[in-house]
């Protein structure tokens, strides 16, 4: 018997009937629960082996205008036999599915509780490495569809620090995160963060700016992502009878680290370095408890400097820094900025790695 149901011995008849009726719910749920999980793992692998079996067909014969003719004449008489679930559109997308994803990914997939909305959404994306990101995103922060498209939508797998990293570090990310379901902070911070909720006009100051944050705590801890619990602001901390003030202080819970963050307007300085390392190492030293990583600090800036941030190598010492918007920005203009900061990354990587070798061979 199911250990959520007790025994009923020695109870008034009412209650007898009351926990009789919750036990049969529970029953009831329970069992509807399992099995929409199971459907729903059976129909995604349906259309994949659909998908693939008219894949080969039209492989085979490896002409365009005939596989899709194909599909035109198999979807008509799959429609007047099941229905219009089974039309042209749906077997497009069932094949697609067999072009993108391995019968081990599409397993995995389900294993995880994706359904086939999240699979059609996973499929606009070509980019392999784009693509297992979202998926593991899905997976580890239990997103329903429409907060997938949002993100996808948002481009916040470019935002990320891992999307500027070389391709083989990525692919060793996301395979350490499939294997021990842990979140890394170049997963979890961003380049660009925007905070339109905030309201500000044209002419604001730092303080302003706090302010606003804190007005729309929710909203901002929604931007920053989730996990993030915010615990102060301008914290103070002293250093040879010396006050210092940490902007906003959060901490993450899947990172296990506290989180120091300091608002600037204009452009990164190589100066905001050493303040926030002040911050960070008071912060391991004074406030860090016992099962906590060590303290990470976002430089938060309202104008963007790439080559800057790339050149100090503040991922050495957890620092990042990230630009913010007060007001959206033209969605190809973020899009180019983006994939322009990509490459400078990707390519100061690539001159790093090279540099490397060159002194090993010269050794």
């Amino acid at each position: 018997m199911n250990k959520n149901i007790e025994k009923t011995d020695a109870l008034p008849e009412q209650q007898i009937e009351n926990k009789l009726y919750k036990d049969v719910c529970f029953l009831i749920e329970d069992t509807r629960q399992r099995l929409a999980t199971t459907i729903n793992a059976e129909a995604c692998i349906l259309h994949w082996q659909i998908g693939k079996r008219i894949k080969e067909d039209v492989l085979y014969n490896k002409r365009a205008e005939y596989g899709k003719q194909v599909i035109k004449n198999l979807a008509v008489a799959l429609v007047e036999k099941y229905g219009k679930g089974w039309g042209y559109e749906k077997l497009k997308h069932c094949v697609r599915s067999a072009y993108l994803f391995s019968e081990d990914e599409i397993r995995y997939a389900v294993s995880t509780q994706l359904n086939w909305t999240h699979l059609r959404s996973l499929m606009s994306i070509d980019d392999e490495l784009k693509r297992s990101f979202y998926m593991e995103m899905c997976r580890l922060e239990r997103w329903d569809t429409r907060t997938l498209n949002e993100k996808i939508d948002s481009q916040l797998y470019e935002l990320t620090a891992l999307s500027k990293k070389p391709e083989e570090v990525i692919k060793q990310e996301l395979a350490k995160i499939r294997q021990t379901n842990a979140l890394t902070p170049d997963i979890v911070f961003r380049s660009d963060y925007f905070l339109d909720m905030l309201g500000l006009t044209d002419v604001y100051n730092e303080r302003d700016l706090e302010d606003a944050i804190l007005i729309q705590i929710q909203s901002f801890i929604k931007e920053l992502g989730t996990d993030f619990a915010f615990l102060d602001r301008q914290k103070r901390i002293t250093v040879d009878s010396t006050d210092y003030y940490i902007d906003l202080l959060f901490y993450h819970r899947r990172l296990h680290r506290l989180v120091a963050i300091d608002l600037k307007l204009g452009k990164f300085k190589p100066e905001h370095e050493g303040q926030m390392l002040l911050y960070l190492r008071y912060l391991n030293k004074n406030e860090r408890v016992e099962g906590e990583e060590s303290p990470i600090g976002l430089i938060l800036c309202s104008e963007g400097n790439t080559e800057h941030i790339e050149y100090l190598m503040l991922d050495d010492n957890n620092i990042r820094v990230a630009q913010y918007y007060t007001q959206l920005p033209d969605k190809k203009l973020l899009s180019e900025k983006l994939q322009r900061a990509i490459a400078i990354a990707k390519e100061y990587h690539a001159n790093t790695a090279a540099i490397g070798n060159k002194s090993e061979d010269e050794d």
